[in-house]
């Protein structure tokens, strides 16, 4: 939910919103129509359509925020402002606050199928959106000045040539350079589309540059750390989805469902349409889930000092927010569930204790610990949740004094890896052998890693 908008409504009544509501049968569709491109000709049309829907729903955003405005200063809207469909006094500026934040949402709702799109486009390869992400959010579409040259760019690219040219701002998690382009030959090639050919190299090239060699050289990620750089983990990438499935059908069934997962976890699902259809009200659903998770938390052995210790992440009005997450759409689910994901119909979260999974590691031969301070609050940027240790005995030192040095490596895990760790529901023996072939690698910097063969558990 944003600042913007926050005290306007309930988040009840995002969902009950004719504009949210229409909006589902459409990602559905969207995610079922990316999942079955196979030609540049379908990934050209697929955008055409895609991006005009996101600028219908901009544009109605634009003139909402416009007509929010007016209001607070005393003056009717303006006479093209889109008609209301929430029900309430048009007379309010609450009234156009709330219809803004559902176009925000919304906004955000087709950019994860955008996001899909791009996953699909590079393969699932990873480090192209870790890479490509390293930027700030650049904003709406609509009523951008260089738009119509990168539509060109892209129509021209296809009809000329015959190769897909992705549009980046049609996507939350591409942030660097303006457009892509497969030519099925020579890597992706992502560059800047210039409206004035006599204007000087810009940063965003510069960016671009850093990118690519980060990407097929093993170059520093773009920023100003140059000791961030890609790790391929050379494992495969193993998961439980198989598990999220079967809680999100059980959750279709009884409104809630939580299950222990393996690796100090556990998952709890909730289905809002089930919840109506079972007449819900939010004291019983309250009580329901405290006791559904609860009894989850309690299996996984870490329901004790949970606000002390545990750290959770959710899908939660999350979408299109994080540009490192797998987007919702390429989730090995039923396109309808997607969708339902991505408009919070049906909500999960992961959840585990941080002291007892340096006890997982620990128990797998790894020196964890976990630094977090105790205690609920947003993580800080740059803070390290875990510290992971290894020292090599045969090269101790005795130094003067009679103390003994032990060269040793420290891996710090920061937020987003658990956060990875915890969504995508990765299987512990994936995830500890990641762990071990980074502090094997001993390389000291601040290694961004990725397994192989991604492809096969996303879609």
């Amino acid at each position: 939910m944003s600042l913007f908008d926050a005290a306007f409504y309930e988040p009840d009544d995002m969902l009950a919103h004719p504009r949210h509501l229409a909006m589902q049968p459409v990602l559905a569709r969207l995610v079922h129509q990316v999942r079955a491109i196979d030609s540049a000709e379908a990934g050209f049309e697929f955008q055409r359509d895609l991006l005009d829907r996101l600028l219908d729903v901009e544009k109605d955003q634009h003139e909402l925020k416009r007509a929010a405005e007016r209001v607070k200063r005393g003056k009717p809207v303006q006479r093209d402002a889109p008609e209301p469909q929430s029900g309430r006094d048009p007379v309010e500026e609450a009234t156009w606050r709330f219809e803004h934040a559902v176009c925000e949402r919304l906004t955000r709702q087709l950019r994860s199928v955008g996001d899909a799109l791009a996953w699909r486009a590079f393969g699932f390869h990873r480090p192209f959106i870790l890479a490509l992400s390293r930027n700030q959010f650049a904003g709406p579409m609509y009523g951008k000045i260089g738009l119509a040259a990168e539509r060109d760019y892209a129509e021209r690219a296809f009809k000329e040539s015959g190769h897909f040219a992705l549009l980046h701002d049609l996507t939350n998690c591409l942030r660097i350079g303006d457009i892509t382009v497969w030519d099925e030959i020579n890597p992706p090639h992502t560059d800047e589309i210039k409206t004035n050919p006599h204007a000087k190299r810009s940063a965003q090239l510069r960016r671009i540059n850093e990118a690519r060699a980060a990407i097929l050289d093993g170059g520093p990620l773009p920023g100003t750390n140059t000791a961030e750089r890609l790790h391929d983990l050379d494992l495969p990438l193993r998961t439980h989805m198989d598990m999220l499935r079967a809680a999100v059908g059980r959750a279709a069934v009884d409104g809630v469902h939580a299950i222990v997962v393996p690796g100090t976890r556990a998952l709890a699902v909730v289905d809002q349409h089930a919840c109506t259809r079972l007449g819900l009200s939010s004291e019983q659903f309250n009580h329901r889930f405290q006791e559904v998770f609860g009894a989850a938390l309690a299996s996984a052995g870490i329901a004790s000092r949970r606000e002390d210790h545990n750290w959770h992440a959710t899908t939660l009005d999350s979408t299109a927010r994080d540009p490192l997450r797998v987007p919702w759409a390429n989730y090995p689910l039923d396109p309808a569930l997607c969708a339902r994901i991505i408009g919070d119909y049906v909500i999960f979260t992961v959840e585990t204790s941080g002291p007892l999974l340096t006890r997982l590691l620990r128990a797998a031969g790894l020196d964890a610990h976990w630094i977090r301070p105790p205690g609920p609050r947003a993580p800080q940027p740059g803070e390290v949740f875990m510290e992971i240790h290894h020292q090599d005995q045969l090269q101790a030192r005795l130094l003067p004094g009679g103390m003994t040095m032990t060269p040793g490596w420290t891996l710090q895990m920061a937020p987003s890896e658990l956060d990875r760790y915890l969504l995508e529901l990765l299987q512990p023996g994936t995830w500890i052998a990641g762990i071990r072939h980074l502090l094997a690698e001993r390389q000291v910097g601040w290694p961004w890693p990725h397994f192989k063969d991604e492809h096969e558990v996303w879609v």
